[in-house]
């Protein structure tokens, strides 16, 4: 990895709490030899850079283009469309429909503003767009108690938000998100998943990218403004 990560890391420790003392213990190395990271005068090891990468909660690629996706504001997007975009009868929302829902909201943005709302990276899998990171984000949002996954006998998952969920903030999301993702909400609330991701995969930034590669965001801008979303 080359030294681009030096202030990421630092920004992130920072941010996260953590003193040059924490991680020096959670890389097993001495403080000293973690100082001499941030400042540019020694490399991670990839094992390192695993390790600090679990920590932070970001990916490597994050790590080593120093460019960090809100991983917090992410979840809080998934939470938003659950509230807004479940079955009006039962509150439930297929898990598939759920990510393509948080990515139209990350490209409309990006389409506005030149900037994803939650700069995750988004590959191109048999399912449509998602980011790496969405399923180990569904798993958290379980464990902590603030989402419902139901079976289908169909195979499919249905999401639905429990009381610990609706108590969680939306603090990362602005009002001119909240807009947009209650926007596009409003499009799909009465949709399939099918329609969704039939959607999702006739559109460019899909259409021509190559199995399991990164979508880069900027290709949404040569979409008609009625095809973003």
């Amino acid at each position: 990895m080359s030294n681009k990560y030096v202030q990421f890391i630092k920004t992130l420790r920072a941010k996260r709490g953590f003193s040059q003392s924490d991680l020096a213990i959670k890389l097993g190395i001495s403080r000293p030899s973690y100082i001499a990271i941030e400042q540019g005068k020694r490399e991670l090891t990839l094992s390192e850079a695993e390790k600090l990468s679990e920590v932070f909660g970001v990916s490597l690629k994050e790590m080593e283009s120093g460019v960090s996706a809100n991983y917090e504001k992410y979840k809080q997007m998934i939470l938003a469309y659950i509230r807004n975009a479940g079955s009006k009868k039962d509150g439930k929302i297929t898990k598939t429909k759920l990510a393509k829902l948080v990515y139209l909201a990350d490209f409309a943005w990006f389409y506005k503003h030149l900037e994803s709302m939650s700069g995750m990276q988004y590959r191109k899998i048999q399912y449509g767009p998602v980011p790496d990171s969405y399923f180990r984000a569904m798993d958290e949002l379980f464990e902590l108690g603030q989402i419902e996954i139901t079976p289908t006998e169909d195979g499919a998952m249905l999401i639905s938000e429990t009381r610990n969920g609706a108590k969680v903030s939306l603090s990362e999301i602005n009002n001119e998100e909240e807009k947009l993702i209650k926007n596009i909400s409003s499009k799909w609330i009465g949709k399939n998943t099918q329609e969704i991701v039939t959607f999702t995969h006739n559109q460019l930034p899909y259409a021509i990218c190559s199995d399991n590669e990164i979508i880069p965001y900027e290709l949404i801008t040569q979409e008609n403004p009625e095809d973003v979303y």
